[in-house]
């Protein structure tokens, strides 16, 4: 959490503006408050023990009918939406992080691989990822996932769930780490502390690991952040149609889609406030993620 406070100092020291200052807290705020959603939260919403359909589709606390108990209302479980929402948004960005880390781990490893051996190894590789780049990331991930369950009989449940995701997203993902990671490898490679490196007979690994990777590590960065908006964006979506999350432990995708079932009769809540919760998140995060992308590559960076 310290780490988490000192983030804003560290974007005014690099000169960021207002805008990404703000959407850097805003970002921050969000990300805090699904991590301590065991205790912040009103209620807990994987009690099931705890529901009362009695409270089911209850409104917002703000509205005439609403219930004080219930600040953002409840959904057709009666179960506290704030709550939900707190928990749910817990998963998503587990997901979304699990996903990034794991792509992020993949790329950059083939990404090395290809960059310092070229020839055969390079080609391999870099033809497996034009495979994958020919599929349509959600369509990738539904495969996956459908393959997944197939094969698997639990991977339906809440405990395989996130595991099947976090594999299904970051499949399609590893692509853009290797190929950046591969491009500036082999600008590396090419120069003398490396070959200086392979002169004195420094092992392979020792030369990719201690001369290499450290300074290609900046875009994986930048990289990263703007592709955790898309990773969390990617399991709501598929948790939106229904191969996510089981209802019994949502993401903001799945309250979205339980929501969507009611939006027409009146009951708009159940999907607004998660919508406009996975909105914010993913608008912040892009926000910083552009900025950072512009701030560490010098092409890219705006003249003012």
């Amino acid at each position: 959490m310290k780490t988490l406070a000192s983030t804003p100092s560290l974007f005014i020291r690099l000169g960021a503006p207002i805008s990404v200052i703000l959407a850097a807290v805003l970002a921050l705020f969000l990300v805090a408050c699904a991590l301590l959603a065991s205790w912040i939260a009103p209620y807990d919403p994987t009690d099931l023990a705890s529901f009362e359909l009695i409270n089911a589709e209850l409104p917002p606390a703000f509205t005439a009918d609403g219930d004080p108990r219930f600040l953002l209302g409840t959904d057709n479980q009666g179960r506290d939406l704030l709550s939900a929402m707190l928990y749910g948004a817990r998963v998503s960005i587990a997901i979304g992080g699990g996903a990034v880390l794991l792509a992020a781990t993949l790329g950059v490893t083939l990404g090395l691989l290809a960059g310092y051996f070229g020839g055969r190894v390079d080609a391999l590789i870099m033809r497996v990822a034009d495979v994958i780049l020919s599929f349509p990331t959600i369509l990738l991930a539904l495969l996956v996932s459908g393959i997944a369950r197939a094969i698997f009989p639990g991977a339906a449940t809440a405990e395989w769930a996130p595991i099947i995701l976090i594999c299904a997203i970051a499949i399609h993902e590893w692509v853009q780490y290797a190929r950046t990671v591969r491009a500036a490898t082999m600008v590396e490679t090419a120069k003398d502390y490396v070959r200086a490196a392979k002169v004195i007979g420094l092992p392979v690994r020792r030369i990719m690991l201690r001369h290499i990777l450290p300074n290609v590590m900046s875009p994986v960065l930048v990289i990263s952040t703007i592709n955790l908006a898309a990773a969390v964006l990617t399991e709501a979506t598929l948790s939106f149609l229904g191969v996510g999350m089981p209802p019994t432990y949502p993401s903001l995708g799945t309250l979205i889609r339980i929501g969507n079932e009611f939006v027409f009769s009146g009951i708009w809540w159940i999907a607004l406030f998660p919508a406009l919760a996975l909105v914010t998140l993913v608008l912040a995060v892009n926000i910083v993620g552009d900025w950072l992308r512009d701030r560490f590559n010098p092409k890219l960076r705006v003249k003012r």
